[in-house]
């Protein structure tokens, strides 16, 4: 760390700049000017309004990835909220060599993005796909006018990943009438609403069992292609694939072929590889597979619960506590 670094710390009378990397609207910027009016908050949306103010910045919160010149630019740095779960394009080797702490907004999407993955579970139980279709064909057949439906009571639902959104969906998946199993990676006592919570060494046993396999987990190098041709053959003909963490998650071609040979009954994907998904994708020609457009994070109610979190990481900041949610960066999550 450089004597510019350690020139500036929480607590000593310059006042900290922290900027705001991206603007969290309705009125939550003035939220934090009134309860820390010691700090300076500039709102640096754009590459040159971020470079006016590097240089004094203690802290940067939002955007979404970092790079070196940044880094380079910003000498007194010591925190990085990142404003969003996924933190795999902050994690370049330059920031693992400096003194600075990373956060994320893990949690924060996780009752929308749960309740993402139930519509698409739901979409899938009552044949919404062949349904729409018709509306938009303005078809309304007098025979033949059944579509393959199931109910989720009763069935499994195996969730990879037993973290904040994991956790939600398993709440809310045991609430319909569903058998919970998870897996996560340390051994732990299962919530009420989970059967069985498998430790990462359990998920072949999972694959052997689930109805419904949602991946709930951060994209490191140790998660990818956690679903490979392997995995695939393992799941019952009958079970259905969802995805809301990274499209590296699943081995894309390999899924395409099981979904075409009908080794599995279907999939669910928020997320892609590449995104966007390119048109001549097979996966857009398959009757069964729901793609949404990494659409789950998505909800009006995203910065009123963000905010709680930097309002809390910003006081503990500047008081040298322990920072919430904070990233182990040679882990990845």
């Amino acid at each position: 760390m450089s004597d510019a670094a350690d020139a500036v710390l929480p607590g000593e009378a310059e006042r900290q700049v922290v900027v705001l990397r991206t603007d969290p609207g309705a009125g939550h910027r003035e939220r934090l000017l009134r309860e820390f009016p010691e700090i300076d908050l500039p709102l640096a949306t754009t590459p040159e309004a971020l470079a006016d103010v590097l240089g004094q910045a203690v802290a940067l919160v939002g955007g979404t990835s970092v790079t070196a010149e940044v880094l380079a630019h910003a000498p007194r740095l010591r925190w990085i909220q990142a404003t969003s779960a996924g933190v795999e394009d902050f994690l370049i080797p330059e920031l693992r060599k400096r003194d600075i702490s990373l956060t994320n907004f893990s949690g924060v999407a996780a009752p929308n993005i749960a309740e993402h993955v139930l519509a698409l579970m739901l979409a899938f139980a009552r044949g919404l796909k062949p349904l729409l279709e018709r509306q938009a064909s303005r078809s309304w057949p007098e025979q033949d006018r059944g579509v393959p439906t199931f109910e989720l009571s009763g069935q499994t639902l195996g969730v990879i990943g037993m973290g904040d959104i994991g956790d939600e969906v398993a709440r809310r998946a045991h609430a319909l009438g569903m058998r919970v199993v998870a897996t996560q990676r340390h051994h732990a006592e299962p919530p009420p609403y989970v059967e069985r919570l498998l430790t990462s060494e359990g998920v072949d046993e999972l694959l052997d069992i689930a109805d419904h396999v949602v991946l709930c987990l951060p994209l490191t190098t140790q998660t990818r292609h956690t679903i490979g041709a392997a995995e695939l053959e393992r799941m019952q003909p009958s079970a259905y694939l969802y995805n809301i963490g990274r499209g590296d998650l699943i081995d894309q071609d390999a899924l395409v072929e099981a979904l075409s040979a009908g080794r599995i009954a279907g999939a669910g994907l928020d997320v892609a590889t590449p995104e966007p998904l390119p048109p001549e994708s097979p996966l857009w020609d398959q009757a069964n597979v729901l793609i949404t457009d990494h659409t789950a994070g998505e909800t009006p109610r995203y910065w009123d619960r963000g905010i709680e979190l930097v309002v809390d990481n910003v006081r503990r900041f500047l008081a040298g506590e322990p920072l919430l949610n904070v990233v182990d960066t040679r882990a990845g999550y």
